[in-house]
């Protein structure tokens, strides 16, 4: 059982292979073809889950690689590689399915179904890996299937300059995963998982970590950055809204989550490197204070949740960066799955929109309310973070993104407090506020025991530095609260409006980064920028 288990969850993406090419080739109607996707997309989500309860049960599973030196086909199953496999089969299913109806009649509905699957086909494989070799492969060719994707629309001008960013980008990332994988078997002579975690153990118990060890760990890191659409080589994620809504699900909940999953596969080497982990912490902070920022400022729903999408691959870098990888696994898939419904039913946004309307609340905010309110409700977070033990020292990670989940409720509190104040209302809204802080804790500390076997424990602070970065978070994230709170009252002000439109336009960070594409990938399609993202496609029509 130990080596069949494997192979039987690689049939899945092999499945998804062969089902891409029936599909491309045409040889079933275009129902069919997609009937046929959803089936083996399926089949793949129902062999996780069987991959899921045996790994629970019995432990890893790993299959001897078919190669030599480590370097070949092989698989390797913990619980890490299970959650996330069908994490990404129930995403796919659900997309796989959304898109038989979504591009029923399109004449491209063929194309399409081929590369949604050969690229989901991919990021399988990816995930179920024995090696790096193969990893790296399954990287790849998740970036060419991800290419074929975004260009299903080849005539729509910002669809070809977001895809050359993102070319860009992944090449650059390819390299620096190569770069890794070479220095990897120069040092322990394999890429094979079993050596690779078994040789970085024995350097951690020793102390000794050479210095190839943090070249390798800052390339793995760089590759993983720049897979994940972190600033500044993020703006090609929020201009692929040209390419269907399909696409930007799975790319959202699923292709976007590769980055990370790095990070978390090689967590045993890249905590061996103390400049690795900081370069998470300072790039992966400063993403997502940007983009969440950014986020509020958009009209268009699609380009909004690009921006959240950012901001929350940025989230999870830092927590990878402070040593809470669980806390890093758990909030990838809570965001996968959030990410993929707010993608297929952007389209409803304005029913739900009228559907949900209340009238403004009547009270003012007030500066000294709203202060007052985010110091009670990191106060409830330290108090509730020290119960289970992810204090600022022990677990900085968790409870950095435990004070920021919290200081989203400072709005409830504060309305509570500033409309018609009650007892009733108040304590209602705090039992709210204190029973979200238990599950996210809780969450937080029954993830750690799931994965005590598949990923490092959680750091504890490592010292004054990121202690620094841990406290400009809570602080930065404090001030947005209070003056998302206060600004619509001053929405008037010059100032204020000058700040609105530099901040809408992300900084103009992107706008850079398209002049120097056009500048060194000359030729654009010929109209370039009649068409823009912002309004081709925002609301999740269907272009």
């Amino acid at each position: 059982m130990t080596s069949a288990l494997p192979w039987c969850l690689a049939l899945g993406p092999l499945a998804l292979v062969a089902s891409g090419l029936v599909a491309g080739a045409a040889k079933l109607p275009r129902r069919q073809a997609g009937t046929s996707a959803a089936l083996v997309a399926a089949f793949a989500l129902a062999v996780a889950v069987a991959a899921g309860v045996a790994v629970a049960l019995h432990g890893p599973f790993a299959t001897v690689t078919v190669g030599i030196e480590g370097v070949g086909l092989g698989f390797y199953v913990d619980a890490l590689s299970a959650i996330m496999f069908a994490l990404v089969a129930f995403v796919g299913l659900i997309v796989v399915v959304y898109s038989r109806n979504y591009l029923d009649g399109d004449p491209g509905q063929d194309r399409f179904t081929q590369w949604l699957c050969l690229t989901l086909a991919a990021v399988l494989l990816l995930i179920v890996s024995g090696n790096l070799f193969q990893f790296a492969l399954a990287w790849i060719a998740t970036s060419v299937g991800l290419n074929k994707l975004l260009l299903f629309y080849p005539e729509r001008q910002a669809a070809v300059l977001a895809a050359r960013k993102k070319f860009i980008a992944s090449r650059v990332g390819d390299v620096c995963l190569v770069a890794a994988m070479v220095l990897l078997h120069q040092t322990f002579d394999s890429l094979d998982y079993a050596v690779l975690f078994a040789g970085a153990e024995a350097m951690r118990v020793a102390g000794v970590v050479p210095g190839t060890i943090h070249a390798v760990a800052v390339l793995l890191v760089i590759a993983a950055l720049l897979k994940s659409a972190q600033f500044p080589l993020h703006g090609w994620l929020t201009e692929v809204m040209e390419t269907p809504t399909p696409v930007s699900a799975l790319l959202h909940a699923g292709v976007i989550n590769a980055g990370g999953f790095l990070v978390l596969r090689f967590a045993g080497v890249i905590s061996l490197s103390s400049p690795s982990l900081e370069v998470l912490v300072i790039v992966g902070g400063f993403t997502a204070l940007f983009g969440s920022t950014v986020m509020l400022t958009q009209t268009s729903v699609k380009v909004s949740l690009a921006y959240s999408t950012i901001a929350q691959m940025g989230f999870m870098m830092l927590q990878c960066g402070l040593g809470a990888f669980s806390a890093a696994l758990l909030h990838i898939v809570a965001h996968s799955l959030y990410k993929a419904h707010a993608f297929l039913s952007s389209g409803s946004v304005i029913d739900l929109a009228r559907a949900s309307w209340s009238p403004s609340p009547s009270g003012r905010p007030h500066r000294a309310r709203m202060a007052m309110v985010v110091g009670l409700v990191l106060a409830v977070t330290l108090a509730i973070g020290t119960l289970f033990g992810a204090t600022i020292t022990q677990q900085p990670g968790v409870f950095a993104l435990g004070a920021v989940v919290m200081l989203g409720l400072a709005h409830l509190v504060t309305q509570a407090l500033d409309e018609r104040p009650s007892v009733y209302v108040i304590g209602r809204t705090v039992a709210l506020a204190v029973v979200v802080g238990l599950a996210y804790f809780w969450l937080q500390f029954a993830t750690e025991h799931l994965l005590a076997g598949s990923l490092p424990p959680v750091q504890a602070l490592r010292g004054p530095f990121d202690l620094a970065i841990v406290a400009l978070v809570v602080l930065a994230f404090g001030t947005v609260t209070v003056f998302q709170s206060l600004l619509p009252g001053r929405a008037a002000a010059p100032r204020w409006q000058a700040f609105y439109v530099h901040l809408a336009n992300g900084l103009y960070v992107n706008t850079l980064a398209n002049r120097l594409v056009l500048h060194f990938w000359p030729s654009p399609p010929p109209g370039y920028g009649a068409r823009s993202p912002s309004t081709t496609s925002a609301g999740g029509v269907r272009p």
